[in-house]
């Protein structure tokens, strides 16, 4: 099974809210998520990164959701549906926005060779994860939490008021643990190609 087909399949299993086919439908047919890297130059930045990352987070929610002491002691319950939506969903902000070129890149023998790269350009400057809860909303309406959730998914390294993120943690938990399987997925899953 592809990463593609494995994303789908989550996809179609866990969320069935109103407006679920026709972003799906705008994810392989009107956007290059499954093919858009995650980012330009650190985690998944190859074609399908994205894509790849999306389920890596999506599996570290779920690993981190099932601890005992998220379910026993914090009392953390939240449906397949929402984990799959803020896990499989929350950087669709970087659809579009990454345009392949090249630069040359010494060799160890001194020659030069032209290289493949990415570069960010966004075409909708509406921040990360807002950007992400903007596009989602325009096909399946999201909870509070969900949104908040991808919202303050990139925690304390995003450009917000420190403050803001810490009081969006407290409120929704799933903020939290978002951020905590994106940063798993990030920086011990993935890195550079």
């Amino acid at each position: 099974m592809t990463v593609k087909e494995e994303f789908i399949q989550i996809y179609k299993e866990k969320i069935k809210r109103p407006g679920a086919a026709e972003l799906l439908d705008y994810l392989e047919n009107k956007c290059d998520f499954f093919t858009a890297p995650a980012s330009a130059r650190y985690h998944s930045a190859y074609e399908g990164g994205l894509c790849e990352h999306s389920l890596n987070v999506y599996d570290c929610l779920v690993d981190w959701m099932n601890r005992p002491r998220v379910q026993e002691e914090y009392n953390l319950g939240y449906t397949e549906e929402s984990i799959a939506i803020v896990a499989l969903l929350h950087d669709l902000c970087k659809a579009g926005c990454y345009k392949t070129s090249t630069r040359n890149v010494k060799q160890p023998d001194g020659s030069w060779r032209q290289q493949l790269v990415y570069q960010f350009d966004d075409p909708m400057p509406y921040g990360h994860g807002e950007k992400s809860v903007y596009i989602i909303n325009g096909y399946m309406r999201l909870t509070r939490e969900e949104a908040f959730a991808i919202r303050y998914h990139m925690g304390f390294s995003g450009t917000e008021d420190n403050r803001d993120v810490g009081k969006a943690f407290e409120m929704f938990p799933l903020a939290y643990a978002l951020h905590a399987a994106d940063s798993e997925a990030t920086y011990f899953l993935e890195g550079k190609e």
